[in-house]
């Protein structure tokens, strides 16, 4: 258990947004938190997808309180995205969701060469910053209303690693990771949970479009890979977000990759760094552990510099 709890996380009766929730992982991380009784706003940009996604989800309902609703927002903004968890908290007297799924992204692999200035920087956006966004505005809005929360992005294997093709998505999803193990850190002051999912490759209408612009050698790499579904890559970050788990994987190679953290980074030297990997499986965890009593030792003080501040006002 990673945050030192026994008890499972149980979204029965609590408001949890999913952003990215029309399609793909989003809708079947969405149907499943609806068959399990909780209240599910989802976000995406295509409203008639969303129309959809509501009928959908609503053939999974557990009572008829349960609230579910869809918006249509672009999440591309730090403007938008504020305006987007604004309007899915609205319906629950303004307060913050108890959980938000941080699912909104796409991915256009081409080769480096190859690519425009504005396909790279796209890359970015729709990688790293539509969650970062949604991220910012739901701290935020967490800590004002006290809510004890959680915040779950979604990364990538490629998070971990890269190959060939991937100079527009890998960089922003290594982003995510290096922004959810800050936040995860960080956010401890308030009591609220952060978690990244690092699936592998998932078969939804997503990657069907990624196959437009894949260059061959990318897929004849990635046909070792078995991967997933998006209805088992959903059952695999929920009971990871339930077990407790910074860092949430759906497949044997992703958890190597999880365990090694150096992905396939090329070794310094093939007789040190096996020594520094055992000592680093020790040293590392107690690092974490004085960090982390460091940071919650911090809470009170950090709450007073709050109020001088004027957050709370």
């Amino acid at each position: 258990m990673f945050f030192g709890t026994s008890s499972r996380w149980n979204p029965d009766g609590q408001h949890i947004y999913v952003t990215g929730g029309s399609t793909g992982l989003g809708l079947s991380l969405a149907i499943l938190l609806v068959e399990r009784g909780a209240h599910v706003s989802i976000v995406a940009r295509n409203q008639n997808k969303l129309d959809d996604a509501l009928k959908e989800l609503e053939k999974h309902r557990q009572h008829p309180n349960q609230k579910i609703a869809v918006r249509s927002f672009s999440l591309d903004t730090a403007g938008e995205s504020a305006a987007a968890l604004d309007a899915v908290c609205e319906p629950h007297d303004g307060r913050a969701p108890d959980a938000v799924f941080a699912c909104a992204g796409s991915s256009k692999p081409k080769f480096f060469v190859e690519m425009s200035a504005e396909e790279l920087q796209k890359g970015m956006t729709n990688g790293y910053w539509v969650q970062a966004w949604t991220a910012m505005a739901a701290a935020k809005k967490m800590v004002r209303d006290r809510t004890k929360g959680k915040i779950i992005l979604v990364s990538s294997t490629l998070g971990y690693m890269s190959f060939i093709g991937w100079a527009s998505y890998s960089p922003a999803k290594h982003a995510l990771r290096g922004l959810a193990d800050t936040l995860q850190s960080e956010l401890m002051l308030y009591d609220i949970d952060v978690h990244i999912f690092f699936p592998p490759t998932m078969y939804t209408p997503g990657y069907e479009e990624e196959n437009k612009t894949k260059p061959k050698i990318t897929r004849d790499i990635e046909s070792t890979d078995d991967g997933v579904t998006a209805e088992a890559a959903a059952v695999a970050l929920f009971e990871g977000v339930r077990a407790g788990h910074a860092h949430i994987t759906a497949d044997m190679i992703t958890t190597l990759f999880r365990a090694s953290t150096r992905g396939v980074a090329p070794r310094h030297n093939i007789f040190l760094d096996p020594l520094y990997d055992m000592a680093a499986y020790i040293i590392a965890p107690i690092w974490k552990r004085s960090v982390d009593k460091r940071v919650r030792e911090h809470r009170a003080e950090h709450r007073e510099y709050l109020l001088e501040a004027g957050f709370f006002s």
